[in-house]
């Protein structure tokens, strides 16, 4: 990674206290020591975020996040002002960006997140903000960070280069019955060499999810509790758009909790719809070069899945709509551990839409067994077998 020149000028960001909005003395602070300063978010102190910020302009600058920030409980504000994404509905708090930006510190950024699952329990078509928004940033890190209770995704990191994400902690359960939803830990997106190591992540839905023209990038040594699997995908969503994935590596994971532990989704050559608030399907593009190598797996559902009928519930329409995008050159392996009980004796899952479509799969090195039976069977099919060096025991033509 690209290393940054010396920072000459301090600037230390006042508070107005009393729950007042911050927002005018963090911008007067990164406008001060932009261009090689260092910007301190004081110890002790803490800071509130009412306005949405875009810091795309940063260039040569530290931040160093000593003290607490969180963000307004005004969802009417931030549904309105939140800088809007273009991907999946995605909205940020904070528009993070431009050349060499360093963020660390050890503080922590809270999302104030409760008040967004409980209204997404009432109204699934809110616009709910992600915490860490990382968009166009060329050369930099974020490290050192706790990130709390986020509304949505914790780390969107978009159309941006060289960046470095290490030690960083991600936590925010909800305390209500409406469970905290799609709480990636990181989705990367039009995006390339980007680095997300040593960090630990306990969420509610995918660890990491390389999302449509990601390529170049290293995940390493994490601890994914609760989520969905560190994920390539989901692709194939948008009609007439081309999703390219590729040459990713994923090492030394210990994935608990899960539904999955290594996940391929692809949505099918036909639209369809999840949810209500998630739906498509038709897309093009490719899948190439991707490895995992080494999980601990821990009480999860799959410990490794493949799909091509992701949002499909129709498993006829999927195989008669076959997906248009390709998955080549996937190489998993060193997995061990025990799955849950929900498909005993089933441990994984190798479904491809078409036999056309999937290509050098090799699965080797798999000790992974079921908790009550210690089965080890795959679901297989429409896949080539001559790379599966595992036990393909069930074999149909559908995917869940």
């Amino acid at each position: 990674m690209p290393s940054s020149p010396p920072r000459t000028k301090y600037c230390y960001v006042k508070g107005h206290g009393n729950g007042q909005d911050d927002s005018d003395y963090i911008l007067q602070a990164l406008h001060e020591c932009n261009n090689g300063g260092h910007v301190v978010f004081s110890q002790g102190t803490q800071y509130i975020i009412g306005t949405a910020l875009d810091m795309t302009f940063l260039k040569h600058i530290d931040l160093d996040i000593q003290g607490y920030i969180q963000f307004t409980n005004d969802t009417d504000y931030w549904q309105a002002n939140s800088f809007k994404q273009i991907f999946q509905n995605a909205t940020t708090f904070f528009q993070l960006g431009g050349e060499d930006v360093n963020v660390y510190g050890g503080g922590t950024i809270d999302g104030n997140g409760q008040i967004w699952y409980d209204l997404y329990a009432s109204n699934i078509y809110i616009l709910r903000p992600i915490l860490f928004g990382t968009i166009g940033l060329k050369g930099g890190s974020i490290s050192d960070l706790n990130l709390r209770f986020s509304p949505q995704y914790y780390n969107f990191v978009a159309n941006s280069s060289d960046v470095v994400f290490s030690n960083i902690s991600i936590n925010g359960a909800s305390t209500s019955v409406n469970v905290a939803k799609n709480t990636d830990g990181w989705d990367t997106y039009r995006s390339s060499n980007i680095v997300i190591q040593n960090s630990n992540i306990n969420n509610g839905d995918d660890c990491v999810s390389f999302k449509p023209n990601s390529t170049d990038i290293i995940v390493q040594n994490l601890i994914c509790n609760g989520s969905h699997g560190i994920s390539v995908g989901s692709l194939g969503q948008y009609l007439g758009e081309v999703d390219i994935v590729k040459n990713i590596y994923v090492y030394n994971i210990s994935m608990s909790n899960a539904s999955d532990g290594a996940r391929i989704k692809v949505w099918p050559g036909v639209p369809s719809a999840l949810s209500g608030d998630l739906q498509g399907g038709g897309g093009t593009g490719a899948v190439s070069n991707v490895t995992y190598d080494t999980m601990k797996i821990t009480n999860v559902d799959y410990a490794i899945e493949i799909t091509q009928c992701y949002g499909q519930k129709n498993l006829t329409l999927c195989n008669q709509y076959p997906s248009s995008l390709t998955i080549s050159d996937v190489l998993m392996q060193n997995f061990y551990g025990t799955t849950s009980k929900k498909y005993d004796p089933i441990v994984g899952y190798l479904v491809c839409s078409s036999p056309d479509v999937c290509s050098g799969i090799t699965v080797r090195d798999i000790n992974v067994h079921s908790p009550t039976t210690g089965g080890d069977g795959f679901t297989c099919a429409n896949i080539p077998e001559t790379g599966l060096q595992v036990n393909c025991t069930t074999t149909n033509k559908g995917s869940n």
